[in-house]
């Protein structure tokens, strides 16, 4: 299984592109999955993805 990095493929920070290369998933599908997650939660992915996007290190 791959670290759990931050991707240099990245559309903003790369988090959602680690997170595809660990789970060993489609990019954009982790991307739309994350979107949809985010919306249905009040927005709370969006500070999700803030705290992954300081703590989780550069590929």
């Amino acid at each position: 299984m791959a670290e759990f990095k931050k991707s240099k493929d990245k559309v903003i920070a790369g988090v959602c592109g680690g997170i595809a290369k660990w789970l060993g998933w489609d990019t954009s599908l982790t991307r739309i999955l994350y979107t949809l997650l985010t919306i249905f939660t009040a927005f709370a992915g969006v500070i999700i993805y803030i705290i992954l996007w300081i703590v989780m290190p550069n590929e």
